[in-house]
């Protein structure tokens, strides 16, 4: 096995190389990206922590009635929100939530128009799953590297990590619910003399929105599972008192944060799939 092993193919020099000219030649391009990312955190950062908590809380409780349209799901919101502010995490998770939201907003913005252009070219759509499967199978650790080298420390390169992990799901589902479209559907558009964009527009993508939404679900979700790692990095949020009780083994603070976490992941999900459910019946009475 020496001989295999004394002709190392040099990998990780080429990833340093690269790196290192991308620092070198481009960092006003990540210094453009990192005060976008950083505007977009500090305006929802903004929208959430001006108001008083409970003026917040107020809101999005009549927010999930509005959404249901039952007394449930808002009880369900205002027991949960006032818990996490009766165990001190509020600010924390207001962190959190930024950052969820900020990653999940770009993950749609760009997942989306990736997966209607893979459902209309296959051979692009091949080309991409390899690399969809690389994003989320990478050790998330693997390119939290060069992003801090590029981005520094802060919520910047956790929300980098985020959008990479993330971004697969949106792609996939609505590559998926575009190209399931009904051709009976398809012909009829044509039929009526529709352009290829309203046919894309009031056929296709109508049709596909229930796997649209449950993209966005998954997207929330799947960044909801990184901020222990955005922590790593420096971000702020719920993974910060998380890290502290792993390495004090504190029981009592990782169960406190993990029952925060699991409250605001029950509250947005149930958001989104009460949207969810709205749009499939009504495509079905359609």
């Amino acid at each position: 096995m020496d001989w295999l092993t004394s002709h190392k193919i040099p990998i990780g020099l080429w990833a340093k190389s690269v790196v290192d000219w991308l620092t070198t030649h481009a960092y006003m391009v990540f210094d453009a990206i990192a005060f976008a990312i950083e505007g977009l955190i500090d305006g929802i950062l903004w929208c959430l922590q001006t108001p008083h908590p409970l003026v917040l809380v107020a809101v999005v409780t009549l927010l999930a009635y509005v959404v249901r349209r039952n007394i449930g799901f808002p009880l369900l919101v205002l027991g949960s929100l006032l818990l996490i502010i009766n165990q001190g995490y509020w600010e924390a998770t207001m962190d959190t939530l930024a950052l969820v939201l900020g990653s999940t907003a770009i993950c749609m913005a760009v997942g989306v128009p990736i997966g209607v252009v893979a459902a209309h070219n296959p051979r692009f759509y091949a080309f991409l799953q390899p690399v969809l499967d690389l994003m989320q199978t990478i050790p998330t650790f693997v390119y939290l590297i060069p992003a801090l080298i590029l981005f520094g420390l802060g919520m910047v390169p956790g929300l980098i990590a985020t959008v990479i992990f993330a971004l697969p799901a949106p792609i996939r589902l609505t590559q998926l619910g575009v190209s399931s479209t009904p051709t009976q559907l398809l012909e009829a558009g044509e039929a009526f003399g529709t352009t290829r964009w309203q046919l894309l527009w009031k056929v296709e993508l109508p049709f596909a929105l229930p796997q649209i939404m449950a993209g966005l679900t998954q997207t929330i979700m799947l960044s909801l599972s990184m901020v222990v790692i955005a922590a790593l990095v420096g971000a702020n949020g719920l993974g910060v008192p998380t890290l502290r009780a792993l390495n004090s083994v504190n029981i009592a603070m990782g169960f406190e944060v993990g029952v925060a976490i699991v409250l605001v992941a029950i509250v947005l999900d149930r958001f989104f799939k009460g949207r969810s459910g709205k749009t499939r019946k009504g495509g079905a009475n359609d």
